[in-house]
């Protein structure tokens, strides 16, 4: 069974996740991970293995994943603070998953992240900068407008960049 799943691009959905995707979450790709857990890939975003189960990163909070040297290296994104329709997002530390058997999971993750950006843009800041990216969420309308400072950028400034941008928009 497991090779005619293969055979048909299908991967085993581990029931830690099986369970619990959303009714138009689809399957997209999953691999084994060295210690036995799995990596699965759906159209939603990552579920990420951890010490308390399998939890959903959706695409939109994946900064960037690249891979090499049979490992997945993905950054993840929290959101710090709203801004009228805008969110302010800090990098989490990258996570390295080292994959037994990547199959199609490095170009779908790939695919994934930069088909969840609309538009990018790093705007010269004191200090720094920002990049200021516009991003589809899955399973929603539209697009969220994220603002990711650079380190050392002047967190007020920031700020009040983003208010400016939100007004010209007409969301604040």
């Amino acid at each position: 069974m497991k090779l005619f799943r293969k055979l048909l691009g299908r991967e085993e959905i581990p029931a830690e996740v099986a369970g619990r995707l959303s009714a138009d979450e689809r399957v997209l790709a999953v691999a084994a991970l060295a210690d036995d857990s799995h990596l699965v890939v759906t159209s939603h975003g990552l579920w990420l293995p951890g010490a308390d189960g399998s939890r959903l990163v959706g695409w939109h909070l994946v900064s960037k994943a690249s891979w090499g040297n049979g490992a997945l290296t993905v950054v993840e994104a929290e959101e710090t603070e709203s801004i009228g329709g805008a969110v302010l997002l800090a990098d989490l530390p990258p996570r390295r998953l080292r994959l037994v058997d990547p199959g199609r999971v490095p170009e779908t993750v790939h695919a994934r992240v930069e088909g969840s950006i609309r538009s990018r843009h790093h705007r010269d800041l004191p200090g720094g900068g920002a990049w200021f990216v516009q991003r589809k969420v899955a399973g929603r309308d539209g697009v969220v407008l994220q603002v990711r400072p650079d380190k050392g950028t002047d967190p007020a400034v920031v700020r009040q960049v983003v208010a400016d941008v939100e007004r010209t928009l007409g969301r604040a």
